[in-house]
């Protein structure tokens, strides 16, 4: 069964004339005066002045939420806005013509329950139950709080082993792992496309041996692991392995994330290794041999990020992030694969941008989208199956270069919503990254950040504490039905991978972003300290700054491991990769052999290369 757009049956609104029944004998406006009467007689009567005379109103709302309660809400919302906001507005005119989100949905200035009509048990549920709308574990932060993952990798792997080491100290829970420019695109460092770029943007990684130094003294089997990368995500995954079966861990104990989403590359980041459909078959290998071999790893992280860094509204963000996910499970099921086998250890990954209740609602509608699609169209049994969990990060693209201290209040803002929203797991970005890697103080005050939202703010205390909100549960919905018309869209096309040949969602990201630029430009859309309350003299920041010996330190360690390395062990391997690639088996296995023997990434990359092809974005004018 297809997921079909959800508006309000009328069996629900059947359903919802019952929920407030009037006593037998009142009709609910009768009821209403009645009560309203009793309450003003008794603050008319004589008072002592004691505390006892207070009355706070009590008992629930006095106005029900059937038929009669929401039409006579209505014509009191439309008295209010001819009488109180009219007189107001005369005196104080609204501050812009047309407000909305920063991704462009206009804001209503008043919701109310006849707006945001509820059934409360089909579209929220109690948290930790389908559809998880107000979170996927049932006691979400007051039994564990979020994964505190903050994003870190510069230089060589002795450099970035000490950074890892030293957030860990400072109460970090988890890694998240940066990769050099390079070592995305699955290439080594003494390779001529590498120059310049040894180290700089990430750590370099090429062989088994710098991930023996990366993780040295860190327990795989007690911290996971993230690993930021895509195209070359099957040789990464395959070193961490590798690592783990030198150290002698079972590779049933070691958990973490890879990316490894070839889709969103082709949509908005462009760091692939191989074209769409061969990419597609990568990541099943890797999808089926996870969940066959390592039970705690997520081999898929379904990225919304870059699709919302790229220019994306959040409908957008959330359509694409969830087609791409759709598609994911669809080529797993193809192959063979129950959905409850491999189901459970599919994440994803979400930006987190400037605008407070459009990213709380996003959160929540694609909890509640991926838990129908996983049970409607799947037929998923297992309700770890249709928990949508996220690892989120605060907006990469909303830092600005100028006032880069105002970054510090951009992210907390987004922090906040992220954890309103529910995520599993968070990165806060420092201040500076729009200059630079991050400085050991910088990074501080963005873990510190997450840190004091988790122990001073409260929001952790309570579940879900902004579901029932009429603001955001009508938001939550807007989403959710523009998202699904992209998906519709996408689905007539026969699904993600033609819609991303035929250029879709890439041209619908690219028309995005120019209407907001747009929007900044002609100063409709502020962000403070560029387009206003600009400052004459900006202050200078310290900077982290990447040594260029980092190249030549990393090219002959390279050759050093070259240089020991059983040369015959080596391209027996690189052999076994490439007949796997040709044919039908799983790759995963002979790529962790080739990884145990010390074949680079590069060396491994340019077997899949040469077998599977290369790819070029189609032109778009």
């Amino acid at each position: 069964m297809a997921y079909e757009e959800r508006t309000h049956p009328p069996e629900a609104e059947a359903d919802r004339a019952h929920r407030s029944p009037a006593p037998a004998d009142e009709s609910s406006a009768d009821a209403l005066r009645s009560t309203r009467d009793s309450t003003r007689d008794s603050s008319q009567a004589p008072t002592n002045g004691s505390a006892n005379d207070y009355t706070n109103g009590g008992g629930g709302e006095g106005l029900g939420l059937d038929e009669g309660g929401l039409a006579a809400l209505r014509r009191a919302v439309a008295a209010w806005r001819e009488g109180p906001v009219a007189e107001a507005s005369a005196r104080f005119p609204p501050r812009s013509e047309r407000f909305s989100t920063w991704s462009g949905v206009d804001v209503p200035d008043l919701v109310t329950p006849a707006d945001a009509p509820l059934d409360y048990a089909k579209e929220l549920g109690l948290p930790g139950e389908y559809p998880f709308t107000r979170g996927v574990q049932p006691t979400m932060y007051r039994g564990k709080l979020w994964t505190m993952r903050m994003f870190a990798g510069f230089g060589t792997p002795e450099q970035t082993n000490a950074r890892f080491k030293y957030l860990l100290a400072e109460g970090q829970t988890g890694l998240s792992t940066a990769f050099d420019f390079p070592t995305l695109m699955g290439y080594d460092s003494d390779s001529p496309r590498s120059l310049g770029e040894v180290g700089m943007c990430g750590v370099a990684v090429d062989t088994l041996r710098d991930m023996e130094v990366l993780f040295d003294g860190i327990p795989l089997d007690q911290v996971t692991t993230s690993m930021t990368i895509n195209g070359p995500a099957v040789v990464l995954l395959a070193f961490y392995i590798a690592l783990a079966d030198k150290r002698g861990i079972p590779r049933k104990r070691i958990g973490g994330t890879v990316q490894n989403d070839c889709l969103k590359e082709f949509i908005a980041q462009h760091a692939w290794l191989v074209p769409p459909r061969p990419a597609m078959r990568i990541v099943t290998d890797m999808i089926e041999f996870c969940a066959r071999e390592v039970p705690r790893w997520n081999s898929v992280s379904i990225s919304g990020y870059h699709i919302r860094e790229a220019g994306s509204t959040a409908a957008q963000e959330l359509a694409f992030t969830l087609a791409d996910g759709l598609a994911y499970v669809e080529s797993c099921i193809e192959r063979g694969l129950d959905v409850d086998s491999f189901a459970p250890r599919l994440s994803f990954f979400f930006d987190v941008h400037n605008d407070f209740f459009e990213e709380i609602a996003k959160l929540r509608a694609a909890r509640r989208m991926w838990a129908r699609f996983l049970k409607e169209r799947y037929g998923a049994k297992r309700a770890e199956s249709m928990k949508l969990r996220t690892h989120a990060q605060t907006a990469g693209v909303s830092l600005t270069a100028q006032q880069p201290y105002n970054n510090v209040v951009r992210v907390s803002l987004q922090a906040l919503a992220a954890v309103l929203g529910g995520t599993q797991s968070l990165h806060t970005n420092s201040l500076d990254e729009t200059y630079a890697l991050p400085t050991e103080e910088s990074v501080t005050i963005a873990l510190r950040t997450q840190q004091i939202i988790a122990h001073e703010s409260g929001v952790a205390n309570t579940i879900d504490p902004l579901g029932g909100s009429y603001y955001v549960e009508w938001l939550t919905d807007r989403l959710e039905q523009e998202a699904l018309a992209y998906i519709r869209r996408i689905d007539e096309m026969g699904g993600m991978v033609p819609a991303i040949e035929k250029g879709y969602p890439q041209r619908e990201i690219a028309a995005s972003a120019y209407r907001f630029q747009r929007e900044l430009e002609s100063d409709e859309r502020i962000m403070v300290g560029v387009n206003r309350y600009a400052a004459a003299g900006e202050k200078t920041i310290p900077l982290l700054r990447i040594d260029e010996e980092v190249q030549r330190v990393q090219c002959d360690n390279l050759a050093r491991v070259k240089a020991e390395r059983d040369q015959d062990r080596v391209r027996s391997a690189l052999a076994e990769v490439r007949n796997s690639a040709r044919g039908g088996d799983n790759l995963m296995p002979p790529i962790i052999a080739a990884a145990s023997v010390y074949a680079t990434e590069q060396e491994i990359c340019d077997v899949l290369r040469d077998v599977m092809g290369t790819y070029s974005d189609p032109a778009e004018f």
